[in-house]
Parts: C-alpha cells; sequence; structure tokens
C-alpha cells in the first residue's frame, strides 16, 4: 500500500517541471530520490496510527477517520517545512542555485502533490485492502 506513494509524487514532478520549464537532469533525480523517501515517510506516519487504533480495538472506518484527522497537521507540517525550505534554491536564489533549481523544484512538486494525495488515497486504500482480506 506504501509503494502507492511513490507514483503519486512522481505525478507532481512531473507536472511541476514541465510548468517550471525545467528539465530532468540528475540533480532534479536526487530530488526524486529525496522526495520518494519523505512521502513513504508520510504515509508510513498515517498507516501505523490507523494500525495501533485498530489494535486498541476502533472500528475499520473510526480508526482511518480518527487517524486523517491526527496525522494530518504532522503531514502536513513536514511537507511544508521541506517546502518552504526549497523554495530559495527553487528560485535560484544565491550563487550556485541554478545547479540545485531542479532538485528543489523536483521535491516541491512532488510534496505538493504526494501530501495531498497521500491524505487522500493512502486511507480509502487502506479501507479497500482490509474489506477485502
Amino acid at each position: 500500500m506504501l509503494l502507492v506513494t511513490e507514483p503519486l509524487s512522481i505525478i507532481g514532478v512531473i507536472l511541476f517541471l514541465v510548468v517550471t520549464g525545467t528539465s530532468l537532469s540528475v540533480m532534479a533525480l536526487v530530488g526524486i530520490v529525496m522526495l520518494v523517501g519523505i512521502a513513504v515517510n508520510n504515509g508510513i506516519v498515517l498507516v501505523d496510527y490507523i494500525n495501533q487504533l485498530r489494535k486498541e480495538g476502533m472500528e475499520l472506518f473510526e480508526a482511518v477517520e480518527e487517524a486523517g484527522k491526527t496525522r494530518m497537521r504532522p503531514v502536513l507540517m513536514t511537507a511544508l517545512t521541506t517546502i518552504l525550505g526549497m523554495v530559495p534554491l527553487a528560485i535560484e536564489l544565491g550563487s550556485g542555485a541554478e545547479t540545485w533549481s531542479p532538485l528543489a523544484r523536483a521535491v516541491i512538486g512532488g510534496l505538493l502533490t504526494s501530501t495531498l494525495l497521500t491524505l487522500i488515497v493512502i486511507p480509502v486504500l487502506y479501507i479497500v485492502f482490509e474489506r477485502m482480506g
């Protein structure tokens, strides 16, 4: 289920690189590797809390809803601090920033989409897989 976060983040990378007119370079690929780690971590935070609530005896929908409410803030804070930290690189402030800007743009674009989609898609997939199993 957590493997779904990777394609969700790649969607944002491609869109953001196209919109900003940035080519896919080695630095953008390094940004994708960094992004995948953050996106998977956000998914783990959410799924782990759902599993904890289920072990405590909560029903499936109740646990997913509670986890979404409770873990949305840490997931958003992780994403926003990373995005805001990458903005100076993305807009090429400072010397040498043009080398690092594809990395920053890849991370920003990927985090924008993966964070929003992770908060929606992962809980839905959790419910689907739990009902199938």
